[in-house]
């Protein structure tokens, strides 16, 4: 399971990128983003979760995420992108 920081805004969203896209390699068929820690973010977790899911899917796996703030849920909904970031 790939974990998201406490923090995730534009200053930190390429580093934790980086981060992350490691580690899907060593995930299962399903990339699983436990979202729970996360507490100050801005849209840039969108466009990392985004980007997340389509290094995912071009290696062949699903992504869910889990955990996800209210917030983030809610963001997601507004700019019309929460079916692509299904809930685990």
């Amino acid at each position: 399971m790939l974990s998201l920081p406490v923090e995730l805004t534009h200053d930190q969203a390429k580093a934790c990128l980086a981060v992350l896209v490691a580690g899907v390699a060593d995930e299962g068929a399903s990339v699983v983003v436990d979202a729970q820690a996360l507490e100050r973010f801005d849209s840039s977790a969108l466009a990392v979760l985004l980007e997340l899911r389509r290094v995912s899917l071009r290696a062949g796996k699903s992504m869910r995420v889990q955990g996800s703030p209210r917030h983030l849920s809610d963001l997601a909904s507004l700019y019309g992108i929460d079916e692509l970031l299904p809930q685990a």
